[in-house]
Formats: structure tokens, sequence, C-alpha cells
């Protein structure tokens, strides 16, 4: 893989699963990383983990504007590619039955947060020639068996946002793509709250019969999306399900 020394990278939700995995890879692959996340204690255990002071923290949410201009702030006037993987599961909600305060939460995490991450750092990516962004969407975004109507639709918006900016900013340098992992073994909270929600979907989630993936794996492919290895690849939707999106 192409090299990322001397390269600034911002990774959300890097506390945790995807997100740690990720940073964890970029800093091995030479970068700094600008890592957010809502819980601070696990953002000193990825600084002690990776044992660089390559690695900057912000803490908090990054849906709130004040924490977008501190991690913005902390890549220092350079960045070359961003990597919103931060997101929430909504409880197995169908559209019957969610309720306005978990579609709202659902919608600004996974939909919002991304979005205003991506247009703060626009400037800083143009300006510099160019960059990658990686946006973590799920097999969710790709089918309407997977998860309840919040989930489902914040990653299919994820999609669409995705590729709008990979065809405003693409002349720019800009390159943006998704990927869309299936089962992931992490600690995203995936507690069904509806009878219906879970009696649909998890006959479903067993037929497929699929083992989870690690973290690791996907930031396999997030980090290669960042890369300049990936640099023909522009707007695409790349699932990392383990062949979940060929049944």
């Amino acid at each position: 893989m192409s090299s990322f020394t001397d390269r600034t990278v911002i990774v959300t939700g890097a506390g945790s699963g995807i997100g740690r995995a990720t940073a964890e890879r970029l800093v091995r692959e030479g970068a700094r990383v600008v890592a957010t996340d809502v819980v601070e204690q696990r953002l000193a255990e990825l600084v002690a983990q990776t044992g660089t002071d390559r690695v900057t923290t912000v803490a908090g949410d990054i849906a709130e504007q004040t924490v977008v201009d501190e991690v913005v702030a902390a890549a220092g006037g350079r960045l070359h590619g961003v990597a919103n993987v931060a997101g929430i599961m909504d409880g197995f909600l169908p559209a019957g039955e969610v309720d306005d305060e978990t579609w709202e939460r659902v919608l600004r995490v996974n939909l919002t947060a991304p979005l205003k991450l991506v247009r703060a750092t626009l400037p800083l990516l143009v300006a510099g020639g160019g960059g990658s962004i990686v946006n973590v969407a799920s097999e969710a975004a790709l089918r309407g068996s997977c998860a309840g109507a919040a989930y489902t639709a914040s990653k299919h918006a994820v999609v669409g946002l995705t590729k709008n900016i990979a065809f405003m900013y693409g002349p720019q340098g800009v390159r943006a793509n998704v990927v869309a992992p299936g089962a992931v073994a992490t600690n995203i909270e995936a507690v069904p709250r509806s009878e219906l929600g879970a009696g649909r979907v998890f006959p479903v989630l067993q037929a497929i019969g699929l083992a989870p993936a690690s973290p690791e794996a996907l930031a396999a492919a997030i980090t290669w999306l960042l890369s300049d290895d990936s640099a023909n690849v522009n707007g695409a939707v790349l699932p990392s399900d383990g062949g979940w999106s060929a049944v």
C-alpha cells in the first residue's frame, strides 16, 4: 500500500471497533491521525496502544459544530483524508414504531455528523490539491432487511451524500467513497426494541449465516480507499461483507 508518511487523516469513532482499527492501521502506515470519539477514555487507550505522538485526540460529539471545528483545527491546516466511521443503531424499530427521539438521534449521528465534518474539511482538501473521504455505511445501505427504519434510511442517505461529493468535487482532486460492512465484531449496540423488527430481520441474518468480520478487516478496506492505490476509485460503494451482497 502507498505510504501515508507525512499525511494527516481524521478518523471519527476512533475509540473503538472499526474506527479504532482504522486509526491504528493508519498510524502503522505512517500517518498522523486526528482521532475523535464521544468517549475520552477510549481515546486515551488508543494513544497508549499506539505509543506515538502522531495521534491527536478530540473528545466530543462530532455532530456538534464546536467539536467539528476543534477537529479541523487539530489537523493543523494540512489534511489528506477523512474517515467517517462513527455510527449508532436504532433498535430494529420499523417505521410504524420508531419514535422521534430515535429517528432524530440516528440521523444526527449517522448522516448529519459526516456532512458537517465533510463540509468543514473540504476547503482543506481542495486547497491541498485533493484527498480522500471514506464514509462508512452498512449492508443496510444496500437493502431493507438489515435494521430498523432510521438506521436503514441514514445509511442509504450516506451513499447518496457520498456520490454527490464525488461528483461535485472530483474535478478538484477530492475522492469520496463508501465502505459497506456486513456484521462486524464491535461494541455497537444492537439490542432489539421491536418484536416486529427482530422477528423480520433476525431470521434473515441467521439464514445468511456469515460470521462477523473483525474490525481490522474493515480497516484494511477503509485504508485502501484513503490511499493513493485507489486513485481511480471515486463515488464507489465497496461492500466488505463476506459475500452478503452476493446473496
